[in-house]
């Protein structure tokens, strides 16, 4: 099987749906590609921001749940998601952030590049990690961020895990990941390809407390396959490795498969195809509430659940 090519998607949990696109779109730059709903929870948005097309690499995504709690950080979770940023954008990324009332943390160093952490309205940690790799994105020409300062999609996620071998087993034998390097307690795996999204960092927290889901919390990270046959591949062969894996779920976009990793993280298998422009044109992307066939009988009563929210630019 061809290994692992990195992210596809991240997905995570929201509290107030408005606030939410006000700070990824306006604040973080990032183009707002889809408003759907969650197909097991269709009264609920699904949200996706991204670059200009939703290339794989770069979708974070949210299930904007109003009147959930604020979860609490823990092991068995995905618990930081990374950006890339260009080397000498971190002084512009900390301006932006002051002026919009964002706090930004103390710079770090990792793996010898510059991170700037902070969270979004939920809490959610992020982080620029400030790197000269590329990745695979299209700028958002139209949106507040110059390209140059522009996010170039994912950089990686943190697991925080009590144990590292099983869930570090299941990257490097199941999925193509390498082992690229320890600092203290962070393990590096980095995923196969010389596109974004490539990396997955384990922190080492033997003993400590699990997470708390909620309003803030990541509620999966997606892995990218070409296609459906690719995936297939991966679906059999995860099996007989003894995980749990989901048959096929139709998400419209793509794919996708799921499975819990040794260490309890929920891991996602998506494919590429057939992308966010299968029902909106480039131009269009975000601008009208996209549901699928099974659920366009129910739209009026759907949209009358859901609450109104407003996109600028």
């Amino acid at each position: 099987m061809q290994p692992i090519q990195g992210l596809h998607h991240i997905t995570a949990v929201a509290g107030d749906p408005q606030a939410n696109i006000n700070f990824y779109h306006q604040v973080l730059g990032q183009r707002f590609v889809k408003k759907t709903v969650n197909f097991d929870d269709p009264g609920t948005y699904h949200f996706y921001f991204a670059d200009e097309v939703g290339t794989p690499g770069t979708v974070l995504t949210f299930f904007p749940w109003r009147h959930m709690r604020r979860g609490e950080r823990g092991n068995g979770e995905t618990t930081a998601v990374a950006y890339t940023i260009a080397p000498d954008s971190i002084g512009y990324w900390r301006e932006r952030l002051a002026a919009h009332g964002v706090v930004v943390g103390e710079m770090q160093t990792r793996f010898d590049t510059a991170v700037l952490p902070f969270h979004d309205p939920d809490g959610m940690p992020l982080e620029l990690i400030a790197s000269g790799e590329k990745g695979n994105f299209r700028h958002w020409a139209s949106g507040p961020v110059p390209e140059e300062h522009a996010l170039r999609g994912f950089h990686g996620v943190t697991l925080w895990l009590n144990a590292v071998e099983p869930t570090a087993a299941v990257l490097t034998e199941q999925m193509g990941y390498t082992f690229v390097g320890q600092e203290g307690s962070r393990y590096r795996y980095r995923g196969a390809s010389a596109d974004g999204g490539l990396y997955v960092d384990i922190l080492h927290r033997p003993g400590q407390r699990r997470g708390s889901f909620g309003a803030g919390s990541i509620h999966h990270i997606a892995f990218r396959t070409v296609d459906d046959s690719e995936q297939l591949e991966y679906l059999q062969s995860l099996r007989q490795a003894g995980l749990q894996v989901t048959p096929v779920q139709d998400r419209q976009y793509f794919h996708s498969i799921y499975f819990r990793e040794p260490g309890g993280v929920l891991f996602e298998v998506a494919t590429d195809a057939p992308g966010f422009l299968i029902d909106e044109t480039v131009e269009e992307l975000g601008t009208h509430l996209k549901l699928p066939p099974w659920y366009e009988q129910h739209r009026a009563e759907i949209e009358n659940a859901l609450p109104s929210v407003t996109v600028d630019g």
